[in-house]
């Protein structure tokens, strides 16, 4: 019961004392002890206190939980003591959260974290650095810069006199961290827009003057951004955001291994060259693991392309980056090295909390077209981060990766990555033992999908005519469809679903199974667990074989 609900309990008021002990220290002794009760837990017990108090979520509905928050006023004096806040948290809020850090969670690009993330996180938010200005941050502006170079340094591989010059230097930059993968892809596209339709005699440059003065300036009608189908919707928001407009994001057909079609864009090219000279490509981007298959385009094909058209090309690498710390799979993103800019996540393979994005440069001198200058901040001359940066104000993730890189260097992140990889193929080939199954894309690096095919319907799919075979994919979607969301209201486990084209026909979109496997703790025995629990759904949802499993 809360001090609102205890009449016997004194009242609390908002005076000035008042607000100075709570901005100072906790109220009392109890709000002090349920304070480090809980702390202790999460700071040294942090997956033990996630089992014990988050499931993978609770069976109750989004409804039922929407009506227990409607309320929009703001009390005029405190309502609760610390101590009561921390407890609805523990009691209320948390079981009703999602447990990402379940070994049984393989869904979704969010997974378990180190436990000392939470430390770093404690220490980043007590000391509340503002990174975008030297004055509110001093030496971690300096070690962000640093920590950029080691991560631009695994990307670029440039020579030791390149990073002597770079690291530290006041007029370049290296890249530049932003809160997620989005507006690190909104930044590279920003500067490849900018270095597209640049000032000269007469125009000012599309960032002064918008992007229809530019088209009029250049003799443009529009510009055009190429990507596979499997690209990131992030770039459709960079096109929007950027007046480019996302009906101009082309997507690209991939080949059979989920990868951009090199004939394809070839065509494109070559399309647009020969039949729409008012219409310039402002990028091409490469995808280093797509969200949906993890899939890898031909980087080294696609770098020399756009070398070779004058194109800027940009990488994607938001959640496939880190695994060029891994010796034995970093080949899989060869050629990334070509690229002109590169997306990262901290928040994903970095294992990092949430979120932090980064965006790297081969050109350290390539956010000079982004600048940025203000009178009380990131004034003209001086060595602010937010000079070269979309955000406004930001908090400094690098510390945290600058202290994960030296807590589990290269080679533990390796392990991490490779583990993944490894329990991916594994669990792809439980998947092809079981006949009720079907694998749809092959693991690249950690993730697949896959759907629930039974025997008999997979039997009479292969010798039916395209009528029927339509007719039973629209049975299996409905199959895929419901086990999925049956499994996730259990809450034991969880697997995403996505809907993947089989070719450029609406009408022969399949659903499947994702699972993204980064969580150290998930080992195939758990898969098999997890495929068990689905054949257990299925059965008792459809009829067993040959009644209600047909369509």
């Amino acid at each position: 019961m809360s001090s609102t609900d205890n009449p016997s309990r004194k009242k609390l008021v908002a005076d000035w004392q008042a607000l100075i002990r709570t901005f100072i220290r906790p109220e009392s002794d109890s709000s002090k002890r349920a304070l480090l009760k809980y702390m202790e837990q999460i700071l040294f017990g942090l997956h033990e206190f996630l089992k014990e108090h988050v499931g993978i979520t609770e069976m109750v509905g989004l409804k039922e939980l929407s009506d227990r928050f409607k309320n929009s006023v703001i009390a005029e004096t405190p309502e609760k003591k610390l101590e009561d806040v921390i407890k609805d948290l523990i009691e209320d809020i948390a079981p009703h959260a999602v447990n990402v850090a379940s070994p049984y969670f393989v869904g979704h690009m969010t997974s378990a974290i180190p436990f000392f993330m939470v430390h770093l996180k404690t220490i980043v938010a007590a000391l509340n650095q503002n990174v975008v200005k030297l004055e509110t941050s001093k030496v971690v502006s300096i070690i962000e810069k640093q920590v950029m170079a080691k991560i631009h340094r695994l990307i670029y591989c440039r020579n030791d006199r390149f990073y002597e010059e770079h690291i530290q230097n006041s007029r370049t930059a290296l890249g530049a961290f932003a809160e997620d993968g989005t507006l690190a892809n909104i930044t590279a596209l920003w500067v490849a827009r900018n270095n597209l339709f640049p000032a000269k005699e007469g125009f000012s440059g599309v960032e002064k003057e918008g992007i229809q003065a530019a088209y009029n300036s250049y003799g443009v009608d529009r510009c055009v951004i190429l990507v596979s189908r499997l690209g990131h919707y992030s770039l459709q928001k960079a096109a929007g955001v950027l007046g480019i407009g996302n009906r101009n994001v082309i997507a690209v057909k991939t080949d059979n291994e989920n990868r951009m079609s090199l004939d394809s864009l070839a065509g494109i090219i070559k399309d647009i060259r020969n039949n729409e000279p008012k219409t310039k490509i402002l990028a091409i981007i490469g995808i280093a693991g797509a969200t949906e298959t993890g899939s890898i385009d031909p980087l080294y094909s696609l770098g020399r392309i756009c070398s070779e058209n004058r194109i800027h090309f940009h990488v994607d690498a938001a959640w496939g980056g880190p695994t060029l710390m891994s010796h034995q799979y970093g080949r899989l993103l060869r050629g990334i090295e070509t690229a002109d800019s590169v997306t990262i996540d901290g928040h994903k393979q970095f294992y990092m909390p949430m979120s932090a994005g980064m965006i790297f440069f081969k050109d350290p001198t390539a956010l000079d077209a982004v600048v940025y200058h203000a009178n009380y901040v990131n004034r003209p001359g001086s060595v602010d981060l937010g000079i070269k940066s979309i955000s406004g104000s930001r908090e400094a993730n690098s510390l945290i990766l600058d202290a994960a890189l030296k807590i589990m260097g290269s080679q533990g992140y390796a392990l991490l990555v490779e583990h993944g990889i490894e329990t991916a193929r594994a669990f792809a080939e439980e998947i092809r033992s079981r006949p009720d199954f079907e694998l749809v894309t092959e693991p690249v690096l950690n993730i697949l999908t896959y759907r629930i095919f039974p025997f008999p319907m997979k039997q009479e799919f292969h010798q039916s005519d395209p009528l029927r075979q339509k007719e039973i994919r629209t049975r299996l979607n409905k199959i895929n469809r419901t086990v999925q969301r049956l499994q996730r209201e259990a809450g034991k486990s969880f697997v995403s679903r996505t809907t993947l084209k089989v070719d450029d026909s609406p009408d022969d979109e399949i659903i499947v199974l994702r699972c993204v496997i980064m969580n150290p703790m998930t080992t195939l025995a758990i898969l098999k667990e997890i495929l068990n629990e689905q054949e257990d759904i299925c059965q008792k949802t459809f009829a067993r074989l040959g009644n209600g499993l047909q369509p």
